[in-house]
Formats: C-alpha cells, sequence, structure tokens
C-alpha cells in the first residue's frame, strides 16, 4: 500500500503545471495517501496553489545539505516519481532507501538509481506533455493513460493566495479582465509585440480592462507596447511575486500568451487561457496546449519547418488578432452564461 509520494519535477512553471495531475490522480486512487512535490524554489508558489500537494521539498535546499540530512528529508516515503530525470536527485532517492523508485527508462543514470523503469519517450510521441507524465504511474497500478477530456476536467489550481491591495483595488468588476502576457523568455516562439498592439486596439475599453505582465526584465522589451497605450492599458511587468501573479489570474476573466508558464497556470484556475501556438514538433499544441475546461490553443494549419531555424516564426505570428479576439469573445461567453 502506497502511504506516502514524492513527485519529483525540478524544471520550468510550465512543465510543474503539467505534472500536477499525477497528485490529483494519485488522491483518488489511494485515498488518504501524502502527495508531497519536489520542486525548484521558483516554483513553490504554484506547487502551494494545488490543494492536492500535501508538502514541498525544496530541490535547492535540499541539494545544499550534507548526505545525512538529505536522506533524513526523503525518509519516510513509500515511491517517489522521477517526472524530470534529475540525477542528482535521483542518486539522493536511492541514497535515502525509499522503495519504489520511478524513471523512464530512456535516463541511462535510471539504470543505476531507480528500480521501476517506464519507457515513456517524448519526442516523437503523439500524446500530451500532462499525458505522458500519468504514464509513470503504471508502476504504481495505472493501467490506462487519461484521455485530455479526463485532465481538462480538472481544477489543478484550487488554492491560490488571496490577492493583497493594491492590486486587488486595480480590477473593475464592470468590464472584462483580460491579462496580455507577451514574451516568453525563450521557452516559446512568439506572437510578436504588433500582434498584440493589434490585438488591444480591437478590444473595446467599454468592455474590457486590459493588464500587461512580464517580468522586470522584460520591461525594456515591453516599454514600446505600454507607451503606446498609456492608460489604455496596466502594467503588473515586473511588480508582482508568482504568489501574487497567480492570485491575480485567479480574480481575472483571461489570459492571452504563447506557451508559457503564465498560460498553463491561467488553464489550470480554470480561467479562460487563450493560447498561441506554432505549429512545429515538438512544440506545438498537440503536446503542450494549455490543460483546462476554458483554454483554447491557436495554431495556423500549416508546415513550419521553415522557421525552425531562428527565434523568429512567421507561423505563430500569422495568427490573427481578430482570431484571438473571437476566442476570447467565445469562451468568455460560455463562463458567463
Amino acid at each position: 500500500m502506497i502511504h506516502r509520494v514524492v513527485i519529483s519535477r525540478t524544471d520550468a512553471i510550465g512543465d510543474v503545471v503539467l505534472t500536477l495531475p499525477l497528485a490529483l490522480l494519485l488522491k483518488q486512487r489511494f485515498p488518504g495517501v501524502q502527495v508531497s512535490f519536489l520542486g525548484r524554489s521558483y516554483t513553490s508558489a504554484v506547487i502551494t496553489a494545488c490543494s492536492a500537494i500535501d508538502s514541498f521539498i525544496n530541490r535547492d535546499e535540499l541539494i545544499g545539505l550534507a548526505e545525512n540530512q538529505q536522506q533524513e528529508m526523503l525518509s519516510g516515503f513509500d515511491a517517489i516519481i522521477h517526472v524530470f530525470p534529475d540525477k542528482a536527485i535521483a542518486g539522493i532517492a536511492k541514497r535515502s532507501g525509499i522503495p519504489v523508485r520511478i524513471g523512464t527508462s530512456h535516463r541511462f543514470h535510471h539504470w543505476f538509481t531507480c528500480n521501476r523503469l517506464v519507457s515513456v519517450g517524448r519526442k516523437r510521441s503523439p500524446l500530451h506533455e500532462a499525458q505522458l507524465n500519468t504514464c509513470l504511474l503504471k508502476p504504481l497500478g495505472f493501467t490506462d493513460v487519461p484521455d485530455l477530456g479526463q485532465l481538462r476536467s480538472l481544477t489543478l489550481l484550487d488554492r491560490p493566495a488571496a490577492l493583497a491591495e493594491p492590486y486587488s483595488g486595480l480590477i473593475d468588476s464592470d468590464r472584462r479582465t483580460v491579462i496580455l502576457h507577451p514574451t516568453s523568455k525563450g521557452s516559446a516562439r512568439e506572437w510578436g509585440l504588433d500582434n498584440f498592439n493589434d490585438l488591444i486596439s480591437q478590444l473595446s475599453s467599454a468592455s474590457y480592462q486590459i493588464f500587461i505582465s512580464g517580468s522586470g526584465d522584460d520591461e525594456p522589451v515591453l516599454q514600446p507596447l505600454l507607451s503606446r497605450w498609456g492608460s489604455r492599458v496596466t502594467s503588473l511587468v515586473g511588480k508582482l511575486s508568482l504568489e501574487q501573479f497567480i492570485a491575480f489570474i485567479s480574480r481575472s476573466d483571461a489570459l492571452v500568451a504563447a506557451s508559457t508558464g503564465p498560460l498553463h497556470i491561467a488553464a489550470a484556475l480554470g480561467r479562460v487561457a487563450v493560447g498561441l501556438y506554432a505549429p512545429m514538433r515538438p512544440i506545438h499544441p498537440g503536446r503542450w496546449e494549455p490543460v483546462g475546461a476554458r483554454a483554447r490553443a491557436l495554431v495556423i494549419d500549416k508546415d513550419c519547418q521553415s522557421c525552425r531555424h531562428g527565434g523568429s516564426c512567421a507561423c505563430i505570428q500569422a495568427i490573427s488578432p481578430s482570431l484571438v479576439v473571437e476566442s476570447l469573445e467565445q469562451l468568455i461567453a460560455q463562463v458567463k452564461a
């Protein structure tokens, strides 16, 4: 019987969000199971916003401990699921004596550190990332991969923090609140500021309240957009902690972005999430679309191989701003109905 499980995913925010279904599936299969999540410091706010996670183990702190302290921190767990193949964590888990250590057979170091190997080949798989993650539950008795419909029905982030002042006072309840997140920090191909400018011009100021989000590092890139629209938009750039950004998204109606952490957060909160994608494997929506009941991925039907080399992508930039407006209108109307 499984009583205590660690899910280990020590990479980016979007990847962490798409790993959270494992916690909900484990809770459904094993009533009373305690699920811990081992992740990086900067993802802790995402993990603590999920009520299916009972505790957070900070990878950055764990690595800095003496070996006996590392083993003490991971002692008492029945199983660990290495969703991201972190060699250092796999070694610590083995030395800690966790009885069931699950990892993909496609990583050589797992042959020496894991005792339950699952063949999960991600690069050419037709499955979505969230489905691929669930394949690692097979050694715990899960025989079927959930379909995307089942995963979309899950509200993954159901415990956001309260939104603090002065940010809660910014939201106008008489208008639809839309967050635009134009940048990706290299994690995805971007739609471009010209398209975001066109999108803003098509959103009625009487109906829509627009916020622009991004990290502090994004401010020089986003300044032309902010300067052009002035009081028509409100900047959140570099102003919110991740915990408060999640809280702000939870109070908003919709978010528009490329395949980034904020897009996946919005979908996981059950907000309207419109994702902008390039039709290029392995970054296409078939693998990385946002998972949520009110999420939609937009992509043009074209072979994108000519855009593979280089940071710019004409295919994602060809998505029409009017199509984004139409998607927002449809999805928000479904929520209001």
